[in-house]
């Protein structure tokens, strides 16, 4: 502050002034809206100028952010001094620093958020690189470092206004033991939700099984709970809990959607065995849901109680498509083995009298 004194006294017409306290804040204040501006221009052309260079587009948005935040750091910076220069004391000085200091914890971590997400959002459309981060983790991984940035300007926020931060962080941990007992299955449902969106066992849009025997696509995945739409349009939320401790077929998962559906069907002893199975086979080639790769095929099972057991396996594109496709070959299947005169053998008994009895 010597410095901008000697300055000030250079001219005579303002000897007086240079002394002054509050005419050094206003300049300070003058400067510094100057140096705010001066440091804007090298990010505009300079900084941008650089990052243009480079083949990822992050650094160039994160440059874009940093506009107005490092301006207003500036301006917060001479605005610091200024107030230093005043001489305030007692609740005049700790109000004005405090404000001061919480304007620059609320930019900073508004900054810190936005780039955050966009590093998030960046690393998740890289997944061959990043396998850890894609649309399923995204939430999880957003959410965390909220908290996180969320935890560190309370920290800064207790430290700006001079409170004790080791009591609140004893009173903390008391309190947060006491809602962990309190809360131990909510606790249980976070953190397999966590699990279950690093995991990835399934997805938004598969079709599950659970061990209960519920059947129905994911439509939400939360940090509570899991939602399926069943086949009869009901929705039911299952808690994260179960879900992490349950077994789960996913009818979806694999190297593809492509799903096998089995056709029993069987026929009466004494039936032409090849002419069977190339009845059903042609059942399958010739509807136009049943995929072609893999190609259908018939299986010989068994010799049953009352007649042969064969199966019809062919693959259908989605689950969601077994029931009605397999309703429609069934039904072709008992049209074809009607006009083929195939007899689809029934549970029946013969009751033979030896003789009749006498009276």
């Amino acid at each position: 502050m010597q410095g901008l004194e000697r300055f000030l006294s250079q001219f005579g017409v303002f000897e007086n002034l240079a002394t002054d306290p509050r005419f050094q804040a206003v300049v300070l204040v003058v400067l510094s809206v100057v140096v705010a501006k001066v440091a804007d221009w090298v990010i505009s052309r300079l900084i941008t100028r650089w990052a243009r260079k480079t083949t990822t587009e992050l650094d160039d948005r994160i440059v874009e952010m940093l506009h107005r935040p490092l301006f207003l750091f500036v301006l917060l910076g001479g605005l610091t001094l200024a107030a230093d220069l005043l001489s305030l004391e007692g609740g005049m000085k700790r109000i004005t620093f405090g404000a001061l200091g919480t304007m620059a914890v609320f930019i900073g971590s508004g900054l810190a958020m936005r780039v955050s997400r966009l590093v998030l959002e960046t690393l998740s459309q890289h997944r061959d690189r990043f396998r850890f981060a894609d649309e399923r983790t995204l939430p999880m991984f957003r959410n965390l470092s909220n908290l996180l940035l969320l935890g560190a300007a309370a920290y800064f926020l207790f430290l700006v206004w001079g409170l004790d931060v080791t009591a609140w962080l004893a009173s903390a941990g008391i309190l947060g033991i006491a809602v962990g007992f309190g809360a131990k299955d909510t606790v249980a449902n976070f953190f397999a939700g966590v699990f279950i969106l690093a995991d990835a066992p399934y997805k938004i849009g598969d079709f599950i099984i659970l061990d209960s025997g519920e059947r129905g696509r994911v439509t939400h995945i939360g940090l509570r709970s899991t939602r399926l739409l069943t086949r009869d349009d009901i929705e039911v939320t299952v808690p994260n809990a179960v879900m992490g401790n349950t077994k789960i077929v996913n009818e979806t998962g694999g190297p593809n959607e492509k799903e096998r559906i089995r056709i029993k069907v069987a026929c009466a002893y004494g039936s032409n065995i090849d002419q069977v199975k190339q009845v059903l086979l042609d059942i399958a080639v010739r509807h136009e849901s049943v995929c072609a790769d893999p190609e259908p095929r018939v299986r010989f099972r068994t010799f049953g109680a009352s007649g042969l057991e064969l199966e019809l396996l062919c693959w259908i594109d989605e689950p969601v498509l077994r029931g009605r496709i397999t309703d429609a070959l069934n039904t072709e299947v008992y049209r074809r083995f009607t006009e083929e005169k195939i007899e689809i053998p029934y549970m029946k008994q013969d009751v033979y009298v030896k003789e009749m009895p006498r009276y």
